[in-house]
């Protein structure tokens, strides 16, 4: 049950919720994770381009303070505290990415059921931007597709709303989850991700096979641009390199790295004679 009366206005949130309002304060309260009762961190790891043998963009990913494992902080997240944890979270990835200098675009995973509005939720993640010399063009905001998501037309308009103000958006777990091809008609993003479950053993499921290359398919005529994840061997990155896909994360390449930047592993990205 919860301990707060619920807005009749924005029934997710608490009937006394006030917004943070974008200020450099807020954001300095949020990257301590100042409210929430608790403490996290970031590890990020690498998605790589395999033809152009370069990392495309960082995904940055919650641990725990002592580099805790993401269960460990999610599980502490309620209806009480989840927009400001949202909120801190991109404050954090934006200090971090800007602290490590890292110069290709950060992947920060978002709650779509933690936003109030979109153009109020936004202005602490602008103002963190600013603050940390870091350009709104390299920040991809990431929904994980296996969130159950309570109003789809809704979603789509935070997404519209994020492309709006410069930032990328990506749809994680695609293939996973609750929302499928019927999100993907209200919005296009920039980047999937396609579900780990749908790349394990793909180079010997033949119903793999024939899921992969149809979203690829799909996602040429659409413009988006598709990552698989959770790649962990040659096999499986040698048959996603023969569908067309060359941007790529998961174990072959790097694991996550808590607080610094992960070496890329040159030998996985030596790619078999084609």
């Amino acid at each position: 049950m919860r301990a707060l009366p619920l807005s009749p206005s924005n029934p997710s949130f608490p009937i006394d919720f006030v917004p943070l309002g974008g200020t450099p304060r807020d954001c300095e309260d949020c990257g301590a994770a100042v409210g929430l009762g608790f403490q996290f961190d970031y590890a990020y790891q690498p998605i790589v381009d395999v033809e152009c043998r370069t990392v495309f963009a960082h995904e940055a990913l919650v641990r725990g303070p002592n580099g805790e494992g993401a269960t460990s902080v999610l599980s502490q997240v309620n209806d009480l505290n989840r927009y400001r944890f949202d909120q801190a979270c991109r404050v954090k990835a934006i200090k971090g990415a800007a602290a490590l200098g890292l110069t290709q675009p950060v992947s920060i995973n978002f709650l779509p059921n933690a936003i109030y509005k979109p153009e109020v939720c936004i202005r602490t993640t602008l103002e963190a931007a600013r603050a940390h010399g870091f350009p709104l063009s390299q920040i991809i905001f990431e929904v994980t597709e296996g969130e159950r998501i309570e109003d789809g037309p809704w979603f789509a308009q935070i997404l519209r709303e994020y492309k709006r103000c410069g930032f990328q958006t990506a749809i994680d777990d695609f293939g996973a989850g609750f929302a499928g091809m019927k999100l993907l008609s209200d919005f296009q993003p920039d980047i999937i991700k396609i579900d780990m479950d749908l790349i394990r053993n793909v180079d010997t499921n033949r119903a793999r096979q024939a899921i992969v290359r149809n979203l690829v398919r799909l996602c040429e005529e659409m413009g988006i641009q598709v990552v698989a994840e959770g790649i962990e061997t040659p096999a499986e990155r040698d048959f996603l390199v023969d569908v067309g896909i060359r941007l790529m994360q998961g174990y072959l390449f790097a694991r996550p790295a808590f607080r610094s930047v992960a070496a890329v592993d040159a030998a996985a990205l030596d790619l078999r004679p084609r």
